[in-house]
């Protein structure tokens, strides 16, 4: 039998380099085929030599032969990590096997490696059957809107509240993640009810739809604490905070037993005759059960779909939605003649949405833009800063977003 030739130790070599480059996919191969085979024929010791014997192989090695390699391994589940993770972090031809097929990289691994490479690798990576929340986190932490897009899109993909809130301010000027975010199932009311007020007529149509439902179970579970509380004059501040959100009735009515005027649709006739004044406002708001802030917020809402929430919430008629358009002094119809078709809008949310569901949104609104309203909370407002939930709650977050919200101006 011929013996087999001795290995060369030196430096050089006598291999014309097509031989060479030959050789070196051969014995890639061989290596890629020892790693594959099953864990029960062989060590796991051998099966991570095999992967380090392969990683100094691949390291010079042309982008088709490391292709090759990561076609081979990425179906492996006892794949060497180390290799898979130097793979991941290749040019992307190489790299798109691993991030997006390879079920051996953990979590760990997936956050080290999004950290470290280009958008388009975190956009494979965003494509991935199933993402953890954790791995979502560092996704989004880059802001980059494909990126974004894509994770948003994937129904495999699990979002912690950290995530949420941070597209839900980038949202306020990039109306795309709005639509997105509807589709996700782990968008609270707090989310929903905040993007309201940035939100697109067609998306505020599907918020209100999704998050304006009746609170009859709080309700009922609450009804024996009214008396309690009232007993107790009201003395914890919070408890009344989330009373009022709770209550049935929606009026206030000892506002209008204070009021110059004689209810609240003797205030709203008032303001189409005047205008709406600051003074009037105020009377408005309280009448509606809502603080000042809340009122003013509705009533300069550009869209307007928020008044027609305003009105049907305490029970106020049809008309008086046309009645605080006229006050506002904003067209009642169009060139046409006919009802402009932003008034017809908020006229068809008026019709859309029942009362009870209304003083929900209302409520809710109420609650989240001015309970939190203390000192700290509004210089975050005033230096553009979302708190942090943890310390404030998450009406201190709705309040920062939505007062500090500043409309990108309108290129005509």
């Amino acid at each position: 039998m011929q013996a087999q030739p001795a290995l060369e130790l030196t430096e050089t070599t006598q291999a014309k380099p097509a031989d060479a480059i030959g050789i070196r996919r051969q014995l890639a191969k061989r290596l890629a085929d020892v790693i594959c085979i099953p864990e029960s024929q062989l060590a796991p010791q051998e099966r991570h030599m095999a992967g380090d014997v392969l990683v100094e192989l691949l390291r010079e090695a042309d982008i088709e032969l490391r292709e090759r390699v990561a076609k081979r391994l990425v179906m492996l589940n006892e794949a060497p990590r180390t290799i898979l993770v130097i793979l991941a972090k290749d040019d992307l031809q190489v790299a798109r096997h691993i991030l997006e097929k390879s079920n051996s990289l953990t979590d760990s691994d997936l956050i080290q490696i999004a950290r470290k490479v280009p958008k388009d690798h975190r956009k494979v990576i965003a494509q991935r059957r199933k993402i953890s929340d954790a791995v979502v986190d560092v996704l989004v932490e880059f802001l980059e809107e494909e990126v974004v897009e894509t994770v948003l899109q994937n129904k495999g993909a699990n979002f912690s509240e950290t995530a949420l809130q941070r597209i839900l301010r980038m949202s306020r000027n990039h109306h795309r993640y709005v639509d997105l975010l509807q589709t996700r199932v782990e968008l609270r009311p707090s989310h929903g009810l905040t993007m309201f007020w940035w939100a697109k007529p067609e998306a505020r149509k599907k918020i209100l739809k999704r998050f304006s439902i009746a609170r009859s179970v709080l309700q009922d579970s609450c009804a024996d604490l009214y008396p309690k509380a009232a007993a107790s004059g009201w003395s914890d501040p919070a408890v009344r905070k989330a009373l009022q959100f709770i209550e049935r009735r929606q009026r206030n009515r000892a506002a209008m037993d204070r009021s110059q005027f004689e209810g609240l649709e003797a205030a709203l006739e008032a303001a189409e005759v005047n205008g709406l004044t600051r003074e009037i406002t105020q009377e408005i708001s309280y009448m509606a059960g809502i603080k000042p802030a809340t009122g003013a917020q509705i009533l300069t809402d550009p869209s307007g779909e928020a008044i027609a929430i305003l009105c049907k919430a305490p029970g106020l008629k049809r008309d008086y939605v046309n009645k605080i358009w006229k006050a506002l002094k904003r067209p009642m119809v169009d060139e046409s003649g006919n009802t402009d078709p932003q008034l017809a809008r908020v006229i068809s949310t008026y019709d859309e949405i029942s009362t009870d569901k209304a003083q929900t949104v209302l409520r809710y609104w109420n609650w989240s833009l001015t309970s939190s309203l203390n000192a700290d909370v509004l210089r975050h407002i005033k230096d553009g800063v979302i708190p942090r939930e943890e310390d404030y709650g998450a009406a201190a977050i709705t309040a920062a977003l939505v007062f500090g919200y500043k409309p990108e101006p309108t290129i005509s």
